[in-house]
């Protein structure tokens, strides 16, 4: 079964929240249309809630089944962490709905209040409980940086339970640069993921934590292609003695999803990380999805490897022994 590890979902209980919620500062207009959120203006298609709607979104970008995650707008590290955490349990809960009710083609990872490091890791430990297969966290929480102490706890727990973390770029500081041509979302992005997976290496949290598996959505941001840079500055710049020499030995326990809009990237980035490494992501139902991911695949490697990438390497790294065993 070809897969889907960047594929985002709304529940409608979600929606109903935030129309009931004023704190929140989200207007829902009609069935589906919010604004006032960090993304401004937000149109939910049926398929980032209804399951059937998804797997039909899936089957027609030449995919077959999705570990689904929220959108990105829904993480609300900057609230309080109490109404941070009822949040994250309404969007588990439906998440987990959504997957019910076409449990043959999708699984899903939860959310958590990053902004509470302890609740979180509790949250997470509840959620494995009930049936995630992963996690999906932002690159930062605004305030705070992944590598920092404070976020130990979270590390720990995801090493222990065996669920993989997903990076998903938000909360990004303001730069002059992105005020105009949608680059807070074409650059920003990239250099978001880039810095997050960067700071973790080079603070040891994953030496801390070698179970731990990381993905990065986006194709990597910049880290597959310019991870030689940080290497060479190892060499030539003071860094504390236990700093990491090569920061491309952690690909492996970091996986990268195939995201790149440019099937020669796609080919290099194959090469660079390893086939093993690569996993198939889209970012459907947004606007800035893949338009034809499976296709993209094929165009950058053999049918073989192709494989490997949308079904193996995702059944393995999520256990999800009955996709791996269907055609």
């Amino acid at each position: 079964m070809k897969l889907d590890v960047h594929n985002h979902a709304v529940p409608e209980t979600v929606v109903e929240f935030f129309a009931r919620e004023p704190a929140f500062g989200i207007t829902v207009t009609g069935e589906r249309h919010l604004s006032g959120g960090v993304e401004g203006e937000y149109e939910l298609s049926p398929a980032f809630s209804d399951a059937e709607a998804k797997v039909a979104n899936l089957e027609e970008h030449g995919l077959e089944g999705a570990i689904i995650s929220v959108d990105p707008p829904f993480f609300y590290y900057h609230v309080d962490p109490s109404p941070g955490a009822d949040l994250a349990e309404l969007i588990n809960e439906g998440l987990r709905d959504i997957c019910a009710k076409r449990p043959d083609r999708l699984h899903w990872m939860a959310t958590v209040p990053l902004q509470d490091p302890k609740r979180a890791a509790e949250m997470l430990r509840d959620q494995k409980r009930a049936g995630c297969v992963g996690v999906e966290i932002a690159t930062s929480t605004g305030s705070k940086r992944l590598d920092e102490p404070d976020f130990e706890p979270f590390w720990a727990c995801a090493e222990e339970l065996g669920l993989p973390v997903t990076l998903h770029p938000a909360y990004q500081n303001p730069h002059p640069g992105f005020d105009s041509f949608h680059l807070t979302n074409v650059i920003g992005n990239m250099l978001e993921t880039t810095i997050a997976i960067e700071r973790l290496i080079m603070a040891g949290v994953l030496d801390k934590h070698p179970r731990l598996r990381i993905v990065l959505l986006h194709s990597g941001g910049y880290f597959p292609y310019q991870n030689g840079r940080l290497r060479h500055a190892r060499t030539v710049r003071a860094f504390d003695p236990s700093a990491p020499r090569d920061p491309a030995a952690y690909i492996g326990q970091i996986k990268i999803d195939s995201l790149t809009h440019n099937r020669k990237a796609l080919a290099f980035l194959i090469d660079q990380a390893g086939a093993d490494n690569v996993l198939c992501g889209s970012d459907l139902p947004c606007d800035m999805a893949s338009p034809a991911p499976w296709d993209e695949l094929l165009a950058a490697t053999d049918a073989a490897t192709a494989h490997r990438i949308a079904e193996t390497n995702i059944a393995e790294l999520y256990g999800l022994s009955d996709a791996a065993n269907q055609d």
